[in-house]
């Protein structure tokens, strides 16, 4: 079966640290596309390192090999590309990784950049914030799974997509996931 993996979340919400756990648990991701460290590879040039995760992304599933992408969801291409893997026979799944405000993504960027990392305009972080529960209900509708972790203090699973619904998984429930829920509802 072939896998395309979603690996979503606002900026600094963890997305590659959970790439990094689940490559210590799974062994069907494939090849993983984290367009930051592609950026990284290419001297730092965002549009050369955009063009190039794209170029792997299209290549992998023109191959039918399994793939994992790490992605804010935000704009249309992650929605396309997760509807295209769907189409192509693909078993798709989304990671999503949340946090309760764009304050603690700004802070856990800014801890980035103090450990030479890759900074992000906190314009960018705030629109992408504003528009997360709209940018997960576009992809949601080609997901086979979903789970969605919080990472306010390490990751823990706090709901599943199942047979087309959000099912919250235990009693913690985070602000993000409680308007999370309310969006979809909609």
């Amino acid at each position: 079966m072939k896998i395309y993996t979603l690996i979503g979340g606002v900026n600094g919400a963890g997305k590659s640290s959970l790439t990094g756990s689940l490559k210590a648990e799974r062994t069907d991701l494939g090849l993983i596309v984290d367009p930051d460290r592609i950026t990284a590879e290419v001297g730092g040039d965002e549009y050369e390192g955009g063009k190039l995760a794209v170029a792997r992304i299209e290549q992998a599933l023109a191959d039918g090999v399994n793939l994992t992408q790490e992605t804010t969801l935000s704009g249309g291409y992650p929605r396309r590309l997760a509807r295209r893997a769907k189409e192509a026979g693909y078993y798709v799944r989304l990671y999503y990784v949340g946090l309760d405000g764009v304050e603690e993504a700004l802070a856990r960027i800014r801890n980035r950049v103090a450990k030479g990392g890759h900074n992000i305009p906190r314009a960018d972080v705030e629109k992408r914030y504003a528009h997360r529960a709209g940018d997960v209900a576009k992809v949601l509708p080609y997901c086979d799974e979903a789970k969605f972790f919080d990472n306010n203090n390490g990751f823990v699973l706090v709901a599943e997509y199942r047979n087309g619904e959000l099912l919250p998984v235990g009693r913690y429930r985070p602000a993000w996931l409680e308007e999370l829920l309310a969006a979809l509802a909609q």
